[in-house]
């Protein structure tokens, strides 16, 4: 019997990427999306090969506008996880002088974390809010972070450009992103038990390439054809 080796289509990098986003578009057929937020659907598809954890997620209206005016406008980026943060394309953020801090791992934040009793995710909000006004807060990983955050915004202490929360689990994972869908602060998130830190960084890296694309055509804002 013979055997014949798999070929693929093509092992250029580009190309396999746009062929990718070609059969998603093709595969996801009719969907809610306005044409700014339809990119951002794709990578996370494409991060994950989930069509229905593309077709779960939730904008606010002014979301995508107000993810690229903090990208250009070199704000912060505060990753709930080492692994949001990894993830994240850092030259993108940087040439619009921003960066990616991470806080759960902060000797303060594990110290104040066990005094009182409770989550680093929880602390490492509350830290981030001071030093990241006007940012973009990633969280894929820590339901708790997201509650924190969502709680402080409502105190009127937090203030940020963007919320991407979309949490992966069982424990408060879709009660925190049903309460994020009630604020009126901008978000993307999504329904349900689905999302991470993979969906999280697929969320920011497709902003952030909105705001290059935008930037090149000399606009603080993304605009469709």
């Amino acid at each position: 019997m013979s055997h014949q080796s798999f070929k693929p289509v093509t092992t250029r990098p580009r190309e396999i990427e746009n062929l990718s986003f070609e059969m998603i578009k093709d595969e996801l057929g009719d969907h809610p999306f306005t044409a700014e937020q339809f990119p951002i659907v794709q990578r996370v598809i494409h991060a994950s090969a989930d069509f229905d954890l593309g077709r779960s997620l939730i904008f606010h209206p002014q979301a995508v506008e107000a993810g690229i005016r903090a990208i250009q406008s070199g704000n912060t980026i505060v990753a709930d996880v080492q692994m949001v943060q990894v993830g994240i394309s850092k030259p993108r953020i940087a040439k619009f002088g921003g960066d990616v801090r991470v806080y759960i791992s902060d000797p303060d934040v594990v110290e104040e974390a066990k005094r009182l009793g409770t989550t680093r995710a929880i602390i490492s909000m509350r830290k981030a809010v001071k030093e990241a006004e006007g940012g973009i807060f990633a969280i894929g990983n820590a339901p708790t972070a997201l509650l924190e955050l969502i709680r402080l915004v409502r105190e009127g202490v937090a203030k940020p450009g963007l919320i991407v929360g979309v949490p992966v689990g069982f424990v408060s994972a879709a009660e925190s992103k049903e309460e994020l869908s009630k604020c009126e602060v901008p978000f993307i998130t999504n329904r349900g038990r689905k999302g991470g830190s993979p969906t999280a960084v697929a969320i920011v890296n497709a902003l952030s390439l909105l705001a290059e694309k935008a930037g090149q055509n000399g606009s603080s804002t993304f605009r469709t054809p």
